[in-house]
């Protein structure tokens, strides 16, 4: 892959999937205003409800809605089809930006070098407490296992999404994971980008945080076991 992208020209696409009966979205949409003039937001839906923009929409960002079947790793390949940015930022619907969140992101893409960019995760105050130590997990494990997940807002240049054959559509969840143990086999970098990204700590409220937790351990399990194999075979 290309070490480079031009930074002088490079724009932006926000991929947001919508699960059906999606209602944390509005909240991002009204942060995402902020965006450099010319960026794109492209909302996914898994349903055939309207998604219209904020009633105070800048002129200078673009935004359009689109409709998938459901399945998350659907929704976000085919809005990457649809985008028009040299740059692709995946962001989940429940994502909440900080001050610092933009500029950031901003200096990453400036910096011009190819790589697969995520954020220090936080969990917002919506559930347990205890989601402040899944939080500490998800960072050491980004920054030490080279696991980032989609809740940490993966970005990447897309001319490195397609030569990934973007998210795996056959997978029944982490999809997300995959794209990361792809892009290692391909030898692009994952770089952190030095800012948060809040997450919504709903479903451990939902579902309980031991249950919760443990459901996510033994699932990622499952899937780095054999992409690690694989990796190392690759190696040998």
């Amino acid at each position: 892959m290309s070490n480079m992208v031009h930074p002088l020209c490079a724009s932006l696409s926000v991929i947001v999937p919508l699960a059906p009966g999606e209602g944390e979205w509005q909240p991002l949409l009204e942060q995402l205003a902020a965006l450099p003039s010319g960026s794109e937001v492209i909302v996914v839906c898994a349903d055939n409800v309207s998604r219209p923009p904020p009633p105070v929409w800048p002129a200078q960002l673009r935004y359009r809605a689109c409709h998938s079947q459901p399945g998350r790793a659907r929704q976000q390949n085919l809005g990457a089809r649809m985008a028009s940015g040299d740059w692709l930022w995946f962001v989940h619907a429940d994502s909440r930006l900080r001050a610092e969140t933009l500029p950031s992101l901003q200096d990453f893409i400036a910096q011009g070098n190819a790589g697969l960019g995520w954020f220090t995760l936080a969990f917002r105050r919506d559930g347990p407490r205890c989601t402040a130590l899944n939080a500490v997990g998800a960072n050491w494990r980004a920054r030490w296992l080279g696991l980032p997940f989609g809740d940490q807002g993966l970005l990447l240049p897309r001319a490195c999404f397609e030569a990934l054959h973007g998210f795996d559509e056959q997978a029944t969840y982490g999809e997300d994971h995959l794209l990361v143990w792809a892009a290692r086999q391909a030898g692009l970098p994952l770089r952190h980008i030095s800012a948060v990204l809040e997450t919504s700590a709903r479903k451990y409220a939902r579902h309980g945080w031991l249950r919760t937790t443990l459901r996510h351990w033994r699932l990622t399990a499952a899937q780095a076991w054999p992409a690690w194999r694989v990796m190392r075979g690759s190696r040998a």
